[in-house]
């Protein structure tokens, strides 16, 4: 059995890093685990291939070579998703889908020709799916009808099916779910609130696998909530620990987090251990009445300018997502996103108009006050909501483009980078006099040197310190980096190269927004014209 596997194109957005990816030569930020994962739990005995479409093109010969085509997609690859599976039924193949989108829209997977449903954790649909295929079938839906897989019997991603030069990062799951109970929030519906751990002999063994195929860079451990279970996790970075010195520190680490990290340093201190250089937060927004509204009460339980002060004086660079339109927001919202984004200089601030997902808790009860527009869902950050909020959606708009402009301003973030890495030196710089071990980490995050990246560099300095009204503040940051924490300076200049990316794409969001703004005003006034014009007739 030949299978090809195809993973969709991602738009333009907040986690293309477009810009940044074109400086070093690489193709993608992050790999497709979901479908490396798929081909460990199929049958060993079929033929795999796997193309990356944010790689390269599948080629006629591989698409005549599949006997079935499998897609897997989040709700964000919408586009090249419904686009694979009618390329793949063109060539007369048989194809199934699976992922977080199919999952929750499987009627447009359907209606774009998919004949085969591998719905919620392949760990027990993909089984369903073999059987199926081996006694002749050609279409089927299975779900796992609310089981939950223990990720235990999971077995090791076949990374060696990627091209591995093409990414930035590798991407490695330690947990699947999340406690908390966020009213917008998919993977508490997707993967539930009991998160369930791997073993850590098992994510060690992954860990050893990249190792031996080469692998020394970042790598993203992808779980929606690293420490959901935080004495798993202490379980897991005690084993990882002498692992990691044993190989000598290959690997830098990021991942996703809740705000309640701050709450326990010795597991700060354990992850900085293990070269955790970079944990992203959801803090969504400083307005208390909005978090108690989406039930996100995690974030109401200690000042949140404090609690990211304190994870970043650990030595973890903190990035962040926030949201504009909830139900209730006062005017200024944005505004106010954008003074504690500066309070607390987070470099990386994803900000996003607020979305109604797919059997969320939300989406529900929009749906029941008959509030959504339509039946479907998108997370770029270019996207007007779909949803009717509770204030002019022209002054969150306007606000949420304002916003995203001005804390992407290119002397702004650079300046708020390097306050960031200030924090970031000094913990780095007092963790350094603490280990004991011959073999010290690597400055988490700090990219390889080699002649792409010094290429990347000089492309920095030239137009960030000559081009820009940056020039004389990138250089008098880039000294004293370089002069008190030289350390993480090879760090500091990489973010700094990120934000090529943000400042290219603030202006996709200004022109995407305005534009879908124009066509929802148009459409709203024509409305109430077409209802007069059925009374007239």
């Amino acid at each position: 059995m030949n299978i090809l596997l195809v993973y969709p194109r991602f738009p333009k957005s907040f986690w293309s890093f477009d810009k940044t990816l074109e400086l070093v030569g690489m193709k993608a930020q992050l790999p497709p685990l979901g479908l490396v994962t798929v081909a460990a739990i199929l049958p060993q005995s079929w033929n795999f291939k796997l193309v990356d479409r944010n790689v390269r093109d599948v080629e006629d010969a591989e698409w005549r070579w599949a006997d079935i085509v499998i897609v897997s997609a989040m709700i964000v690859h919408r586009p090249d998703f419904l686009a694979a599976i009618r390329t793949a039924k063109e060539y007369g193949k048989l194809v199934a889908v699976g992922g977080p989108y199919p999952t929750s829209l499987p009627h447009e997977a359907e209606e774009a020709g998919a004949d085969f449903l591998i719905l919620d954790e392949g760990e027990i649909t993909l089984p369903m799916f073999v059987e199926a295929v081996e006694r002749g079938d050609r279409s089927g839906t299975f779900r796992s009808g609310g089981e939950k897989p223990a990720v235990t019997e999971t077995p090791i991603p076949r990374y060696d099916l990627l091209e591995l030069d093409a990414y930035a990062e590798m991407s490695v799951q330690f947990s699947r779910g999340c406690p908390f109970q966020c009213e917008f929030c998919d993977i508490i519906v997707l993967y539930g609130r009991k998160p369930r751990t791997k073993e850590p002999d098992q994510l060690l063994a992954e860990l050893q696998y990249l190792y031996d195929l080469g692998w020394r860079r970042s790598i993203f451990m992808v779980d929606d909530n690293f420490i959901g279970n935080k004495r798993n996790v202490k379980r897991l970075l005690t084993a990882m620990k002498p692992w990691m010195e044993d190989h000598g520190y290959p690997f830098s680490f990021a991942t996703e987090a809740s705000v309640d990290l701050a709450q326990d340093p010795e597991l700060m201190q354990m992850m900085v251990d293990c070269n955790f250089g970079t944990v992203f937060l959801g803090i969504e927004t400083p307005d208390d009445d909005s978090l108690a509204l989406t039930k996100k009460f995690q974030n109401t339980r200690d000042p949140l300018s404090e609690s990211v002060v304190a994870i970043a004086k650990t030595g973890l660079r903190v990035m962040a997502g926030f949201i504009v339109g909830f139900d209730g927001e006062r005017t200024g919202a944005g505004q106010r996103i954008y003074q504690f984004v500066e309070q607390t200089a987070i470099p990386t601030a994803m900000v996003s108009m607020l979305q109604a997902l797919p059997d969320t808790a939300l989406w529900h009860r929009l749906e029941k006050e008959g509030r959504l527009l339509g039946k479907s869902a998108d997370i770029n950050q270019a996207t007007l909501m779909n949803f009717v909020p509770t204030r002019p959606i022209e002054d969150i708009t306007e606000e949420f483009i304002q916003t995203f402009w001005d804390l992407y301003d290119p002397l702004t973030v650079l300046n708020r980078t390097f306050r960031h890495y200030l924090i970031l030196g000094e913990a780095r710089k007092r963790n350094s006099k603490r280990r004991h071990s011959k073999k010290t980490a690597a400055a988490a995050g700090s990219p390889s040197i080699n002649w792409i990246t010094l290429r990347a560099f000089f492309i920095i300095l030239w137009r960030q310190g000559v081009v820009r009204k940056t020039r004389l503040r990138f250089w008098v940051n880039l000294a004293i980096m370089l002069w008190r924490y030289p350390a993480v300076a090879a760090s500091y200049v990489s973010v700094c190269a990120q934000a090529e990316h943000f400042i290219d794409f603030r202006q996709v969001v200004r022109q995407n927004i305005e534009d879908q703004l124009a066509a929802y005003q148009s459409a709203k006034l024509a409305t109430p014209a077409q209802e007069e014009a059925q009374l007239a007739a």
